[in-house]
């Protein structure tokens, strides 16, 4: 894709929608839900009409909503990571014991499968548009206020960050190649569970390195 293009489809995706009527809106979170689920089982390039028949709706009426692939995909990203910061910022006001919510989070943030998704930021998205930037963000700062809890209550260890934890959820929710490992789920659990054992306070060993950012994630 030549940069052009990719300005242009930023510039577009930037430009203010409309307000849709009810039904349109309900159609254009269906697509929205039909391609987050698909493109994680079946990656970015699954046809496009495939993705409306997930989502109960005509080919004519996916295109009305995204012209094009590349839109489709800002939208699913954006998507995955509204939905993620709700759960941070949902864990954090209702549970009363601050690694619990973090614990709470962690699950709810594989249940989005973010590790699937995150190659969909390579196939050309923008990732520097506005509201990519400003959804990064708010889920940097709900993790960082849930972590912070966690820290202050002196369950956390001190020497991770925001960066940090989303790697590790993003490799731990990344499915192995090919489809020779079956009931993937199963392992992820039992693998998150031992991940979170090891950020729990007393350390038992000194992390080589810097603690990572989201911004540090950025540039790698």
């Amino acid at each position: 894709m030549t940069a052009t293009r990719t300005r242009a489809h930023g510039a577009r995706a930037a430009t203010p929608q409309p307000r849709l009527r009810a039904d349109a809106l309900r159609n254009r979170e269906r697509i929205i839900g039909a391609a987050r689920e698909a493109m994680v089982e079946f990656g970015a390039e699954i046809p496009l009409d495939e993705i409306a028949r997930r989502a109960g709706v005509g080919n004519a009426t996916l295109y009305r909503h995204f012209p094009d692939r590349l839109e489709l995909i800002h939208h699913v990203t954006l998507s995955v990571m509204d939905r993620t910061a709700d759960k941070a910022e949902c864990a954090l006001a209702e549970e009363s014991d601050a690694f619990r919510a973090l614990r709470r989070f962690v699950f709810a943030a594989v249940e989005e499968r973010i590790g699937a998704l995150c190659p969909l930021l390579s196939d050309g998205v923008d990732t520097n548009h506005p509201d990519l930037l400003a959804a990064r963000e708010r889920l940097e700062g709900a993790v960082e206020a849930l972590m912070g809890a966690a820290r202050d209550s002196g369950q956390l260890r001190t020497d991770i960050a925001v960066g940090d934890l989303m790697v590790a959820l993003t490799q731990l929710t990344r499915p192995l190649p090919g489809s020779g490992c079956t009931d993937f789920d199963r392992f992820v659990y039992r693998h998150l569970v031992l991940f979170l054992d090891g950020l729990r306070t007393p350390a038992h060993s000194e992390l080589p390195g810097a603690a990572a950012t989201l911004e540090d994630l950025r540039h790698t």
